[in-house]
Order: structure tokens, then C-alpha cells, then sequence
């Protein structure tokens, strides 16, 4: 490594020596802490002042002592050698996945896990020095994201991949029903409600082309109990789909996670149908090789085997 401000010919160990020599004021000893011998070293200083055209020390039989310019430049080569010393050490710590930036994305039901939160929280713990961007998505926008690598990481609901992608399930959780509290079937007792039930309901959910794995998972579970669910209300977001409900709009299905918003005017009851569950999985890239998002990964991963 050279610097050029210095002369073409001025590397990283002639400002060590030189350092040694300015800071001991002595070349034997600068020799014996540089673990090299003495006549080597006042070759390179020689070669240093002839390379800066500038005499750095002066030197009797008796002592050396440096010049003006030698304590200026002593000053600036210190500076010097501290910024090379932390390039190195963002260079490797970056390497080993302690700093830098990671971009995830998720769903916008995944905050409603107890997971998310919980892996947040220890990875910021496990490395502070590291900026976590989070971004939500639908699950379709996560998967186009982490394809074209605008995303290292992302958490979406169960959804088709494109080739190249890889998923790691994190747990799966019962698909619930809501409805008004109103409902004839909302003060039924604690027993499973069959999807088959709604079949002649109003839904209130996801527009096809919001890009959310649930709508999949509905029209599936409503093909298997024999009927095609009418949605006569549509919104973006599950907050906004339980209000809905909550204003007699119709009735929804969404993960269990959403059990913890209460709002007045819900009552939420668990499906009874064999395949009425969903999950939530870490999706990436085959050939991701960033050290940050397989730490995410394998903090998250960590954190959903100690929630189960």
C-alpha cells in the first residue's frame, strides 16, 4: 500500500520506522521493538528523508532529536497510520458481518409476531454498529426486492418463487375468522368454525393484486369446503380490514398473530379446516453470501425455535 502524497516510493512500513525512531528518539532501541536490526532501519529512514527531501532527525553520537519538520510530520504520519489502522479494522470487521448496512424487508402482518420484535431487538444488541433498514412490503414486493438484490433479506407469508430464492420457515400459526361480534356465529363457544360456515358471507379482504400470499391461501381453503368466497370489500392493509369487519362490512380471515389488536366490534374464532394455517418464512437469495444477512437469519431462526 503506498501514498502517493508521500512519494511514490514512501510505504506503510517506512512510516512505522519512522514513527519507532520519533517516538524512542533512538535508533537502537526503535530496532529492538521493531524486531529488526538497526543498520536496516536507519537505511529506510536515510531513504525516507531522500524520498520527502527533507532531513526528519538530527543526529549527533550522542542523541538524535528530531526537526521541525520531523515533529510536524511525526503529527500527520500518526493521523495517518490511525486511519489505516481503523480502514483495516471496518475492512474486516465488515467481512465478519459486525458492520455495515442490511436491508429487510417484511410483511406488514409479521410486526404482529412475537418473533420480529424479539429479533430486532437482539440483533441490534449483537451489533450496534450495524444500520438495520426494514421495509414493508407485500410479500410479492419482498420477492422482487431480495431478487434484484434491493433486499438481503425479507419475511413474507407462504407465496410462489421464482427460481434462484430460498425459504427458511420460521413457525406456521392458525388462520382465524372475524367477524362483528354481532354475528349470528360470533357467540358460538370456543370450538373451531368451518370455513364452509362464511360460504355465503360478504368478505372483507386483499385485492388480488396486492401481492399478499393470503389471498392464495383463502381462495384455496374456500375451493376445499366447496365455494368461491365473495369479496364485496377490498383493502391494503389488515388493520384496515378489521375495522371493517368491526363495521359490519362483512367477515375476513387473517393469521391468529392478529389476535393481539383489539378492536371493539371483533370477535375472532379459529378455523376448524385441516389446512386452515399459514406461515411466515425468511426468504433470500441461493448465492447470498453477505456475513450480515446470515447473521439475521440465524438470529431470527434462533429466536423462532425459542418462541415455539
Amino acid at each position: 500500500m503506498f501514498y502517493e502524497s508521500f512519494g511514490a516510493h514512501v510505504e506503510l512500513r517506512h512510516l512505522r520506522y519512522f514513527v519507532a525512531v520519533a517516538e524512542e528518539l533512538h535508533f537502537g532501541r526503535a530496532a529492538e521493538l521493531l524486531r529488526i536490526s538497526q543498520p536496516p532501519l536507519s537505511q529506510q529512514i536515510q531513504a525516507l528523508e531522500q524520498e520527502l527531501g527533507v532531513r526528519l532527525f538530527d543526529r549527533t553520537n550522542r542523541r538524535v532529536s528530531l526537526t521541525d519538520a520531523g515533529r510536524l510530520f511525526l503529527d500527520e504520519t500518526r493521523r495517518t497510520l490511525a486511519q489505516v489502522d481503523k480502514s483495516v479494522d471496518v475492512v474486516r470487521r465488515a467481512e465478519q458481518g459486525e458492520i455495515g448496512e442490511l436491508q429487510v424487508g417484511f410483511t406488514s402482518s409479521a410486526p404482529f409476531t412475537s418473533i420480529l420484535p424479539r429479533a430486532i431487538l437482539a440483533f441490534r444488541q449483537a451489533f450496534p454498529a450495524v444500520h438495520l433498514a426494514l421495509q414493508e412490503m407485500t410479500s410479492k414486493q419482498v420477492i422482487d426486492a431480495v431478487q434484484d438484490e434491493t433486499l438481503q433479506v425479507g419475511m413474507i407469508r407462504p407465496f410462489a418463487l421464482p427460481p434462484g430464492l430460498q425459504t427458511v420457515e420460521l413457525f406456521s400459526e392458525p388462520l382465524v375468522a372475524l367477524m362483528h361480534t354481532g354475528h349470528s356465529l360470533a357467540e358460538a363457544g370456543e370450538e373451531g368454525l368451518a370455513l364452509a360456515e362464511l360460504a355465503d358471507e360478504p368478505f372483507v379482504f386483499f385485492p388480488r393484486s396486492y401481492g399478499t400470499g393470503l389471498y392464495d391461501q383463502l381462495l384455496n381453503l374456500a375451493r376445499q369446503a366447496g365455494f368461491s368466497p365473495r369479496i364485496a370489500q377490498e383493502a391494503n392493509e389488515a388493520l384496515t380490514i378489521i375495522g371493517l369487519v368491526a363495521a359490519g362490512l362483512g367477515v375476513s380471515v387473517l393469521p391468529a398473530s392478529f389476535r393481539r389488536i383489539r378492536i371493539d366490534g371483533v370477535r375472532f374464532r379459529t378455523l376448524s379446516d385441516q389446512d386452515a394455517t399459514t406461515a411466515v418464512w425468511l426468504v433470500k437469495r441461493r448465492q447470498e453470501q453477505s456475513p450480515l444477512a446470515q447473521a439475521f437469519m440465524d438470529l431470527v431462526t434462533r429466536e423462532a425455535l425459542s418462541g415455539s
